[in-house]
């Protein structure tokens, strides 16, 4: 197969990894990337050749994966809770349902503005949770739900399995009339 040169490239649909050419030639931008001198497509997308400013870019012709940032508000189930943290399976950003698998750690000091002696408290494993990323150090997604609208969404009883009714300061189970306590959205129950 005959390689094209970089000009014959120009508008033509290149897949993460194609060759677009080299950093002698061409300066890298938006959706390119670099390994030994030698510029590719890092998505797919149609490729553009500035020929004035000596730039090669790829414009994305699909949308770009949805992940957790920084700021992002996600929704994501418990997964195990310890005394002072909380591990959630984050599965959706915004509004959107994510594929993949993302996991976001909540400590005990960005749950809310008051003290919190333990995190079983304010929420158990199986709860689905509205929180946001204030920190992706590490590549581990740190969460808080310090805001009004952010914390537990729905809970369930820890001795049926029931979901809890939120009255006055306290959850309680509807079947079995246990009393848990949890850290809820002001919408709870309706999301």
């Amino acid at each position: 197969m005959v390689a094209k040169s970089s000009e014959e490239k120009c508008g033509q649909l290149v897949l993460p990894g194609d060759r677009l050419g080299v950093i002698e030639e061409f300066i890298p931008d938006a959706g390119t990337y670099v390994k030994d001198g030698v510029i590719y497509s890092q998505v797919v997308g149609r490729a553009l050749l500035d020929l004035t400013s000596r730039r090669v870019s790829v414009y994305p012709v699909v949308e770009q994966t949805k992940v957790p940032k920084v700021g992002s508000i996600v929704m994501g189930q418990i997964s195990s809770v310890q005394s002072d943290s909380a591990m959630v399976r984050i599965f959706r950003v915004g509004e959107r349902d994510l594929s993949g698998a993302f996991v976001g750690l909540l400590h005990v000091s960005d749950v809310q503005l008051s003290y919190v002696d333990s995190m079983f408290d304010v929420c158990k494993a199986g709860d689905v949770i509205r929180a946001q990323v204030v920190s992706d150090k590490n590549r581990t997604y740190h969460l808080s739900t310090k805001e009004k609208n952010l914390g537990i969404v729905y809970a369930f009883c820890s001795r049926c399995g029931h979901m809890l009714e939120s009255r006055r300061q306290d959850m309680v189970c509807p079947n079995c009339n246990n009393i848990e306590m949890r850290k809820i959205t002001s919408d709870y129950g309706k999301d």
